[in-house]
């Protein structure tokens, strides 16, 4: 597995707590622990993440929504479980009629590979749910082939169910590596804790449309701020392994020499090294020349930023058009309706800082 800093592995943590935070944390377990009873076996990895589980500046609410994420073994025998074994076909939008084998297909085939079902009810708050296939969980984060689940990841999640999967544990370590790996190439040679974590965490929004239509526009702001000793547990551990990085008086200084930026360039993930590759070459069917391309980027170390950050716009761009359509269809029409005016409403709340 690739490294940003060629140093140890990191401890991945997921989340800090305040010692005044310890009984609402332990009930918002049980309840996250008797939701995710409700579903079939086969989840090899879930976790929980957004506003309803971490408190987010402008955001607060106990009746948020809580977003949760099942990675399958066994993606069509999970969703026949789920929709005649637990007897969930009304968490589906009228597409189960078409059954599982069209279901599996749509949520691997389409957008990200994630299939949402939103606006369940249950243990007396509302959840939407993503599935998604154990393959497509390990290319998205391993070589960012959408960003999308890849991108929840660099930011702190609830575990509730944690992975006996060598691959999963190893890909979500080198999820970390690559956020930091492709946001120091982004960053200039001095920059603040906040400025990198603020960088992280917007990776996964740069080119996604919904921020111009559909969310708050100080949505990352408001990520990092209201969680930055989460953040701080995630990435110190790496920071700390990177020899090429120094802080100093509040701030973090790095070596921007043309072979640190060209070995920060060969680890980052292959779907963006392909982007910036087609960027800089103009050639979309050459992944031959994506070496050469990284040799040329790193020998500039502002048209390399710029190129970074344009290949990470291109992929989320992307990822965020297709599965956003394809979440109209999982959804059905009067979902579709309901969840696009609470995203509404917090843009405006945003807008007005309400």
């Amino acid at each position: 597995m690739l490294t940003c800093c060629h140093g140890k592995q990191p401890r991945f943590h997921f989340r800090s707590l305040g010692s005044n935070a310890i009984k609402l944390a332990d009930q918002q377990e049980e309840v996250l622990q008797k939701i995710l009873s409700k579903f079939p076996s086969g989840i090899s990895f879930a976790f929980a993440y957004g506003s309803g589980i971490f408190h987010q500046k402008g955001n607060i609410s106990s009746q948020n929504m809580l977003d949760f994420v099942f990675v399958l073994q066994n993606a069509r025998k999970w969703h026949e479980d789920n929709m005649y074994g637990k007897h969930h076909a009304h968490h589906y939008s009228s597409l189960r009629w078409l059954g599982s084998r069209a279901l599996v297909y749509l949520q691997d085939k389409f957008g990200a590979g994630v299939y949402y079902n939103t606006l369940v009810p249950m243990e007396g708050r509302m959840i939407k749910y993503g599935t998604i296939s154990r393959d497509n969980f390990l290319l998205d984060l391993n070589e960012w082939q959408w960003l999308y689940l890849a991108g929840r990841l660099h930011k702190p999640v609830n575990m509730i169910l944690r992975p006996n999967d060598e691959d999963i544990v190893l890909a979500l370590k080198a999820n970390l590596n690559s956020a930091v790996t492709a946001t120091l190439l982004c960053l200039p040679e001095y920059f603040t804790e906040e400025e990198l974590f603020l960088r992280i965490a917007g990776l996964s929004y740069a080119g996604d449309f919904r921020m111009i239509v559909g969310e708050n526009k100080n949505k990352v702001q408001n990520i990092v701020i209201s969680n930055f000793e989460s953040f701080q547990e995630l990435y110190r551990p790496i920071l700390l392994s990177c020899s090429q990085l120094h802080f100093s008086s509040g701030k973090y200084h790095q070596d921007l020499a043309s072979d640190v930026l060209l070995s920060r360039l060969m680890s980052l993930p292959q779907n963006l090294q392909l982007k910036v590759g087609q960027i800089l070459e103009g050639k979309k069917d050459k992944p031959s020349l994506v070496e050469s391309a990284l040799v040329n980027a790193s020998k500039d170390g502002a048209e390399c930023s710029q190129l970074v950050n344009k290949g990470v716009t291109a992929i989320v761009k992307r990822s965020s058009i297709t599965q956003s359509v394809k979440g109209i269809l999982t959804a059905g029409g009067p979902k579709t309706l309901i969840y696009s005016a609470q995203k509404l409403t917090k843009m405006m709340k945003g807008f007005f800082g309400r």
